[in-house]
C-alpha cells in the first residue's frame, strides 16, 4: 500500500470549488479514517465512505475520533474541520485554502489598513444585509444602531410569521440550555453559520482576523461574513424549527439550516459577496487565482519573478535559485 507521505499533493485545479461543495456534514460517535482520497466514518452500524473533496465543513460531534491520515486528506482538499461541543456551542476549525493566489488576502489587508476603505467595506456589508437602504455617509456608530434595530425587527417579524413567542435574545455563553427553544435554535443556527463562513473565508485564502465590522478577535472577518446572512437565513430557520416543536432544537436546526444553505446555493453567493466586497473591480474571467505564481517584491510597487538570483554584483539576473515546488508537500 502506498504511504500517505508518498502521495502527490492535490493542486487547486483538482479540487472542487467552494460553491459546489456540501455546506457541512455532521458526525458523532464514530471513528473517522481515510481510504484513498475519501474519508470513512465507522460506527456500530458499519462504515460510510464520504468523498473528502465534496465537503466544505466537517463537524465532529461528541464521541468522535479522527486519525492523522484523515486529517491529512481533509487538509489537502481544503475542507474545514470543526470539533463541535454537544449542542454545537463551541468549535475549533482548520483547513487549507483552495487557492494559491494571494490576491484576495492582499486586497483584504489593503482595504482593512485604510480607515476610509475599511468603513466603505462595512457600508457595503450593510447594503448586502439590508437591500434597499443606502448607508452612504453613515458613521460606524450609526451603522451599528441601524443594524441593531433591523435585527430586532427581524426577530419580531419572524415571531409574528411563525406564532412563536419571543421575549428577546437570551443566551448564556457555555450554557446552551439556559435559553428557551427558539433561543437555542438561534444559537445553533449562528454557530453553524460561523462554521460555514470560516470554511469559505479559509478556502479563499483570506484572513479570518481582519474584520471590517467586528474587531480584535481571531475570527473577526468570519463573524462579519456570517452576519451577512443572519436575518435572511439563520433567524428564519431557527424560528421555523422552534415552531415545529420543542424537542432537540440543536440537531433539527443544524439539519434545517444545512438544507436551506444547499437549496439556496448560499456557498456560491458567499464566495461572490466576499470577492465583491474586497475587490470592487470585477475580476476578469481568466483570473490567476488558481495559478501557482510566486513573485518577489521590488521597488516602486513592482514585482519580479521568484526563483532567480538578483545579485547585482554578478550582473546575472537569470540564474535560477532552488525553490520549493508548490505542487510538492513541503
Amino acid at each position: 500500500m502506498t504511504s500517505v507521505s508518498r502521495r502527490t499533493a492535490l493542486s487547486p485545479r483538482h479540487l472542487t470549488r467552494t460553491g459546489e461543495r456540501l455546506s457541512f456534514i455532521y458526525l458523532e460517535r464514530c471513528t473517522v479514517h481515510r481510504d484513498a482520497n475519501a474519508i470513512t466514518a465507522t460506527d456500530a452500524d458499519g462504515t460510510t465512505h464520504i468523498p473528502s473533496a465534496t465537503i466544505n465543513t466537517l463537524l465532529l460531534g461528541p464521541g468522535t475520533r479522527i486519525t492523522h491520515q484523515a486529517m491529512s486528506v481533509l487538509g489537502e482538499t481544503g475542507a474545514a474541520v470543526c470539533w463541535v461541543g454537544e449542542h454545537a456551542v463551541r468549535y475549533y476549525a482548520g483547513g487549507r485554502a483552495l487557492t494559491r493566489s494571494a490576491t484576495l488576502a492582499e486586497a483584504q489587508a489593503t482595504q482593512w489598513a485604510n480607515t476610509r476603505s475599511r468603513l466603505a467595506v462595512a457600508r457595503g456589508m450593510y447594503r448586502l444585509r439590508f437591500p434597499g437602504e443606502d448607508p452612504a455617509g453613515l458613521t460606524r456608530q450609526e451603522l451599528l444602531g441601524r443594524e441593531g434595530q433591523r435585527v430586532k425587527d427581524c426577530y419580531r417579524a419572524q415571531a409574528a410569521r411563525t406564532g412563536v413567542k419571543w421575549n428577546g435574545r437570551r443566551y448564556t455563553p457555555g450554557d446552551f440550555t439556559s435559553g428557551d427553544t427558539v433561543n437555542q435554535a438561534v444559537t445553533a443556527a449562528a454557530q453553524c453559520m460561523y462554521g460555514i463562513a470560516h470554511a469559505v473565508v479559509a478556502s479563499l485564502g483570506c484572513s479570518p482576523a481582519l474584520g471590517f465590522v467586528h474587531s480584535g478577535h481571531e475570527l473577526s472577518f468570519v463573524l462579519d461574513v456570517a452576519d451577512l446572512y443572519k436575518t435572511e437565513l439563520g433567524i428564519p430557520v431557527a424560528f421555523d424549527v422552534a415552531a415545529a416543536g420543542d424537542e432537540d432544537p440543536g440537531p433539527r436546526t443544524r439539519r434545517a439550516l444545512r438544507d436551506r444553505v444547499n437549496e439556496t446555493s448560499s456557498l456560491n453567493r458567499c464566495v461572490d459577496d466576499i470577492k465583491r466586497l474586497l475587490l470592487p473591480q470585477t475580476l476578469p474571467a481568466t483570473s490567476d487565482e488558481d495559478r501557482d505564481l510566486v513573485s518577489l517584491q521590488s521597488d516602486a510597487g513592482r514585482t519580479v519573478p521568484a526563483g532567480h538570483n538578483y545579485d547585482s554584483n554578478t550582473g546575472d539576473e537569470t540564474e535560477h535559485e532552488p525553490y520549493p515546488d508548490p505542487e510538492s508537500t513541503w
